[in-house]
């Protein structure tokens, strides 16, 4: 991440990260720490690693807050910021507990906002691409509103992000607080958990381990896939901006590519002998996905800079160190059972889309 290519305060800033332990909060706190703010990271570890923020740990400018966002906050947390990234994000994980899942989209986000009310922070809400459903308009703009199953087994999540949208221009519109939200579509890069259920981090742990590749459908369901640092510079702006866009934002890379495409340059990357697996779509999978983002680009500069192929071999790279250090974890026999998984394949040139 260059740090010349986002806005940087001349004042230090109070900046609280709710879920700052996740993929992306872990990101957002290294570069805030970085540009010498002081942050809180509030964190259940639901979904969220120690891991992820023990390097900023060590620092004066770093508070990690043991917290789950439904249950009412210290009141001695202050902060000018406060960015709400807090919820279980990939369907295996929010799906676990839907209720929980729904309370921290409400409940939780509440709590933030009552918050921000208080310390007259300026907050920034992390919606999701989800909102739109299985949708009937493509690519998707932010006026859209949307085809979404309210009953489903995915509605803990779409229909929380809704209802948290909700509260944030209901606040807005009251005068309560300066709130910003953003649409967050597919992103990927280094901290992906393993087991989130997430595409990539799906098809790249398979075939690091020479598993079949699973893919639902036919594979021609599309998605879109930003990189981490490229959706953090687009947060940070929107955060830094002087005026409220008063209106949802939607954040991604529009270009676009089936499933297929996607494990097959997985495949290539890596140099896996695995196959592809054909499995049922899961409930109200979204059959195409991709983002309008010229609002993003005509209010802050934003636009994403990293394509897909290049994205993939840091975020491989990773997923491959981390399969090292766990099999290195396992005792001797079993060690030897899990053969070569996780050994990351020379070079190779992979053909730009």
């Amino acid at each position: 991440m260059k740090r010349e290519d986002f806005p940087v305060g001349a004042v230090m800033k109070r900046v609280l990260v709710a879920g700052g332990a996740g993929f992306l909060g872990s990101h957002l706190c290294e570069y805030l720490v970085g540009q010498g703010h002081h942050v809180t990271c509030v964190d259940s570890f639901a979904t969220g690693s120690l891991n992820n923020v023990k390097a900023l740990t060590g620092s004066n400018r770093f508070v990690l807050l043991t917290q789950d966002i439904c249950d009412p906050l210290p009141e001695s947390v202050t902060a000018d910021e406060i960015y709400n990234l807090a919820c279980a994000a990939s369907p295996p994980h929010y799906q676990a507990d839907p209720v929980h899942t729904m309370m921290t989209c409400v409940v939780g986000t509440n709590n933030l906002l009552a918050l921000a009310e208080r310390c007259g922070a300026r907050f920034l809400q992390a919606s999701t691409s989800e909102v739109y459903g299985d949708p009937e308009q493509h690519p998707q703009r932010e006026d859209y509103w949307g085809h979404v199953n309210p009953t489903g087994p995915r509605a803990c999540y779409d229909e929380g992000k809704r209802a948290a949208e909700t509260l944030c221009f209901d606040y807005l519109r009251a005068g309560r607080a300066d709130v910003r939200v953003v649409r967050i579509f597919n992103t990927y890069g280094p901290r992906m958990r393993p087991d989130d259920g997430r595409i990539i981090s799906n098809l790249v742990c398979q075939a690091l381990a020479g598993e079949p590749l699973t893919v639902y459908g036919t594979g021609e369901q599309t998605r879109s896939f930003c990189y981490v640092t490229d959706l953090i510079g687009g947060l940070v702006r929107m955060m830094a901006a002087k005026d409220n866009p008063g209106a949802p934002v939607n954040f991604g890379n529009p270009g676009e590519f089936t499933i297929n495409e996607l494990a097959e340059l997985v495949l290539k990357i890596t140099g896996s002998s695995s196959t592809i697996s054909l499995h049922p779509l899961p409930t109200d999978d979204p059959q195409r996905r991709r983002p309008d983002i010229d609002r993003a680009h005509k209010l802050f500069g934003w636009q994403p800079e990293i394509p897909l192929v290049e994205g993939l071999r840091p975020t491989i790279e990773w997923f491959a160190r981390e399969t090292r250090k766990a099999r290195q974890r396992i005792p001797g026999a079993a060690r030897l059972a899990a053969g070569s998984a996780g050994r990351l394949p020379e070079p190779v040139a992979v053909p730009r889309h």
